[in-house]
């Protein structure tokens, strides 16, 4: 007898809460006490009063274990609501980050070349480094790192992936 394995996949959900301390905790605490990876996480503010935020949480499970964690998620308190924006179809997502690299010579040029390709912004110069912000998907990112380690790269911050659902509805 064989026993069918579920392929992993990434989903990326979108999980409506009170905006209370402690929250962001909670919901951590349970991808860890259940052995689930956070691959990314943001939360911002999005109501006029402050008491809503939405948390964005990328992961990667099988269809059963992402049941799993969406079925944990909406019994805690404080959540109002979770989307699997994966699961219900188109969704933008992106992500920025800061990237210095520090270099003379050829080496500056070709980061300013490169930048240029990925259509990063110099957003902090000196005569020895750069910083700039480049934004779009995770993908993009990457590469953009990657390249940079040949030129320079002295340091990097990423802020996470961001998204929403294509068309006129919410998730």
């Amino acid at each position: 007898m064989h026993i069918k394995e579920e392929a992993i996949e990434r989903h990326t959900l979108a999980v409506i809460v009170d905006n209370e301390p402690g929250i962001l905790a909670r919901i951590a605490g349970l991808f860890t006490a259940r052995g689930y990876n956070i691959e990314s996480l943001t939360v911002t503010d999005i109501s006029e009063d402050d008491l809503v935020s939405r948390i964005t949480i990328v992961t990667s499970a099988s269809a059963s274990v992402m049941e799993q964690i969406i079925a944990q998620l909406e019994r805690l308190v404080p959540v109002h609501k979770v989307s699997d924006l994966t699961a219900l179809g188109p969704h933008v997502e992106r992500e920025l980050a800061l990237v210095k690299v520090a270099g003379t010579g050829d080496h500056r040029i070709e980061a300013l070349r490169l930048a240029d390709v990925y259509r990063a912004r110099v957003i902090d110069a000196t005569i020895e480094s750069f910083v700039f912000e480049v934004t779009g998907g995770s993908d993009k990112l990457d590469t953009f790192v990657n390249l940079m380690r040949e030129v320079g790269l002295v340091e990097v911050a990423r802020t996470g992936i961001v998204a929403i659902s294509r068309g006129p509805k919410g998730a």
